[in-house]
């Protein structure tokens, strides 16, 4: 723990630094697009005068994305956090110089020419990168490598967006698949790096600052877990809709190379209707949470929005999904809030809350993201409320979240429920088979032939000495190989088995070292001895841990009731 804290001080920079050069790498591309000037400056696509060359811009980017895509690297396709959960989990953590390269200026090339995506995809892919390079410059193993793989994805997020809390939430609740001290310090430290370095990057406070003040009154919980519901039910909707989508560019008779390309000829349309449309949209999500814009745009946000995002994400194109998921959710949340008393830009905030959390399955991280993103943490029982419902509606009506139903197209389905291994907490003790049948050392190997030719019980059983202490394990296969070898039938077990090296275990050893223990040995029963006298005190069996799982599922859907009865 203590070595990987220490190197993610260098990967909290690297994410940093990461995200700062994406975003200077979006700007330079935007002007270039839109304004044929080269400059790293602030450049919103809104303020361009080019006319019916919307309709071009974006299908120049995706033609350059698809390029990029089949010359450099197919794995700058999609919008990140499934590229790198599947090497998390399929890749041993893996990544190579050339996605860290080319992901993020694919990205600035998709977001600039008009893609409608945000850039924490593309920073979460990497800063997951620089941490998985830097991990392969030194000998670790896999699960050490993930550690600081999600630790620079989690910096690059928090660089991106100022969201320490979200981050590290972020990273338990979808990409490190565990909690334990060895990643969660890590990841915390290289997150507060990659915080202490923003203002001098990026500039510091919430990154969509707003005046909008929750009402007062236990009812807006009620009324942010009904916004939560239907951004709930919003998010399983875009969800099929986004694989649909998908299903039919697969369908094409042409290469993929080229269908972002096609569906950039639908960005470029939606972009003549509604510039907001295009680009990362920052500005239209803090124009939501200021609660500024009618009812109308709204609506043509929401809807356009919708559909130039899915068909450019299903596509294959580079870019990422939580700005237009904030877009969505939040203009969704801004009608419901025309309903409501109290700001606009306030359940504007709360439908962003939700829909996170129902598209990407992370309920805590949709919660905090919100407060943190807008300052507002004052309104965290409202933005738990959303989160939460919209998170119970997501896993009714959805199989798998937005990002891991990618994977499972694959053939890899991914559990995204954190579960206790019960060979975790149970010890030998409680599973053994307490005082077994044992068989004396003094027992001649002839004698042991016939005992098991005559229908032993078992397959194996202990040989012990005459105080009961192991002296190793002997099996029929023992017999049976005696029986055809030249070996003096009249040695004892002893002696035989004097030279061998038994696997053994104590009481209270955990399940879960046994079972590794007889992975390793090959052995399928190993001896429970007292630490203190050596004597056998149990045997315990691959079929005994089995019996341990098949308890602990009986224990998760078993239903009984308690059975009153006079005494």
């Amino acid at each position: 723990m203590l070595l990987l804290a220490a190197m993610a001080l260098v990967v909290g920079t690297g994410g940093a630094v990461g995200a700062w050069l994406l975003l200077k790498m979006i700007a330079i591309a935007t002007n270039l697009f839109w304004f044929g000037r080269l400059s790293a400056g602030p450049a919103l696509i809104t303020d361009s005068a080019i006319g019916l060359g919307v309709l071009v811009m974006p299908l120049v980017g995706a033609l350059i994305i698809g390029l990029m895509a089949r010359y450099g690297s197919e794995k700058i396709r999609g919008h990140g956090i499934p590229e790198a959960i599947e090497t998390i989990l399929f890749g041993e953590s893996r990544l190579s110089v050339k996605v860290a390269l080319l992901k993020p200026l694919s990205a600035a090339v998709s977001i600039g020419s008009g893609g409608p995506f945000g850039a924490e995809g593309p920073i979460i892919m990497t800063g997951g990168a620089i941490g998985s390079l830097f991990a392969q410059c030194f000998h670790l193993s896999a699960a050490e490598r993930k550690t600081l793989l999600v630790a620079g994805a989690a910096a690059g997020m928090t660089a991106i967006f100022g969201t320490p809390l979200a981050a590290i939430l972020l990273a338990i609740e979808v990409l490190l698949f565990e909690w334990k001290p060895r990643s969660f310090v890590p990841v915390v430290v290289a997150v507060l790096v990659s915080f202490v370095w923003r203002p001098l990057l990026l500039g510091s406070g919430p990154m969509f600052a707003t005046a909008s003040l929750a009402p007062s009154g236990l009812w807006v919980v009620g009324a942010s877990s009904a916004v939560g519901l239907v951004v709930g039910l919003e998010a399983a909707l875009l969800s099929t809709l986004l694989y649909r989508v998908e299903d039919l560019f697969h369908r094409l008779p042409v290469h993929w190379m080229w269908w972002p390309a096609i569906g950039a000829i639908f960005v470029g349309i939606g972009g003549l209707i509604d510039r907001h449309v295009l680009g990362s949209g920052y500005a239209s999500i803090q124009a939501l949470l200021d609660g500024s814009l009618a009812i109308r745009v709204v609506m043509a946000l929401l809807f356009v929005k919708a559909v130039v995002w899915l068909i450019a994400l299903g596509s294959g194109t580079s870019g990422g999904i939580l700005a237009p998921l904030l877009i969505l959710g939040g203009a969704t949340g801004c009608l419901i809030g025309h309903a409501l008393p109290g700001d606009v830009g306030f359940w504007a905030m709360i439908g962003m809350a939700g829909i996170m959390s129902g598209a990407m399955r992370a309920p805590m991280t949709g919660a905090l993201f919100a407060a943190e993103l807008t300052g507002h943490f004052e309104s965290l029982p409202a933005t738990i409320a959303s989160a939460g419902a919209a998170y119970a509606v997501s896993v009714l009506l959805m199989r798998r979240s937005i990002l891991t139903e990618k994977i499972a197209r694959r053939g890899r389905h991914i559990l995204q429920e954190y579960t206790v291994d019960p060979l975790d907490f149970l010890q030998a003790g409680q599973l053994m088979t307490p005082h077994p049948d044992t068989l004396p050392g003094s027992m001649s190997i002839a004698a042991a032939g016939k005992f098991f030719a005559d229908g032993a019980k078992h397959r194996s059983y202990p040989v012990v000495d005459a105080d009961g202490r192991l002296l190793g394990l002997v099996s029929r296969t023992d017999a049976l190989r005696w029986r055809v070898s030249d070996t003096d039938h009249d040695v004892r077990l002893a002696d035989t088995l004097s030279d061998i090296s038994q696997p053994a275990a104590h009481p209270e050893t955990p399940c879960g070292l046994i079972a590794d223990m007889i992975i390793e040995s090959g052995v399928g029963r190993v001896p429970i001895v007292d630490r203190e006298s050596g004597r056998v005190v149990g045997l315990l069996s691959r079929q005994d841990l089995l019996k341990a799982r098949s308890t602990h599922r009986k224990a998760e859907s078993d239903r009984s009731r308690y059975e009153w009865r006079s005494s």
